[in-house]
């Protein structure tokens, strides 16, 4: 199936469609596979108004993904994702926000040596971020990421980026180390649900048990739940509960945002997996 992919836009999606305002800055190009991804969004309620549309040979990004039992190949062209830069943001609608969130720190070449220049002109600005690295392409985990987590309220990275990220294979001194830096740590931990970090304190959410249908996206799904709780100033504990719950819609259906397109199938699994968590 051809569906909405990138871990960003995943977020923005998901996020919208569980009640939040949501706008998202991109660099796509002039071709059929970023009018599906524009009018995904603007279907799921995001303000794409400053998505930037650019002609050339370049094109939109595209990810093959290849399931097998049990794991997975994929394949990525990311085509104009590599292209975007600092001069394709627009700084004051991005600092009309309460909180910025970026995605796929490795695959934003263009902008990622000025991304902790970018952080600090955002919380100087009163925003809130956070950050999901994803995967690093070339297992590296340089590139100024120490120079941008200093200005990151909350990191979610799953257990695998956590433990490349702090570059020690111990979980625990992983989410230790990074605590020193980050005020909120979060790892996401798939079937084990999921842990948190601030300070000293740890805090660990059971997962939700569904009979999986496709995994891709969870853990952008799971940063959008977290967030819409974080952003209602609700405490840890709930904020893990409802990243385990959107996580876990993502998987009832393939691709990872097709579980949100359908309000009747999203408040059925909300309203029963909230009871029950209850």
């Amino acid at each position: 199936m051809l569906t909405l992919g990138s871990s960003s836009a995943i977020v923005a999606h998901n996020l919208a469609a569980l009640g939040n305002r949501v706008g998202f800055v991109s660099r796509i190009g002039d071709d059929q596979l970023g009018q599906i991804a524009l009018d995904r969004l603007a279907a799921g309620g995001v303000d794409i108004s400053k998505v930037r549309r650019v002609t050339g040979s370049t094109k939109t990004g595209l990810t093959v993904i290849l399931q097998r039992d049990g794991w997975r190949n994929m394949l990525t062209y990311a085509g104009t994702i590599f292209e975007l830069t600092f001069d394709d943001l627009d700084f004051d609608y991005l600092a009309s926000s309460r909180h910025f969130h970026l995605s796929s720190f490795y695959l934003q070449r263009g902008l990622r040596p000025q991304i902790p220049d970018l952080f600090r002109k955002l919380k100087a600005a009163g925003l809130t971020i956070s950050l999901d690295t994803n995967d690093d392409p070339d297992d590296g985990w340089q590139g100024g990421l120490r120079d941008a987590l200093r200005y990151v309220d909350v990191l979610l990275p799953n257990e695998r980026e956590a433990r490349r990220i702090a570059h020690t294979d111990n979980l625990d001194a992983a989410i230790a180390s990074l605590a020193e830096v980050v005020p909120v740590v979060v790892v996401k931990l798939g079937e084990r649900g999921a842990t948190a970090q601030c300070g000293s304190e740890r805090f660990v959410s059971p997962p939700v048990k569904v009979d999986l249908v496709d995994a891709v996206g969870a853990g952008d799904s799971f940063d959008a739940g977290f967030l819409h709780q974080f952003l209602r100033g609700a405490d840890l504990e709930t904020c893990l509960a409802n990243g385990n719950l959107a996580g876990a819609l993502s998987t009832t259906r393939a691709g990872g945002t097709e579980a949100f397109r359908d309000p009747e199938h999203r408040k059925r699994f909300f309203e029963t997996h909230k009871s029950a968590m209850t």
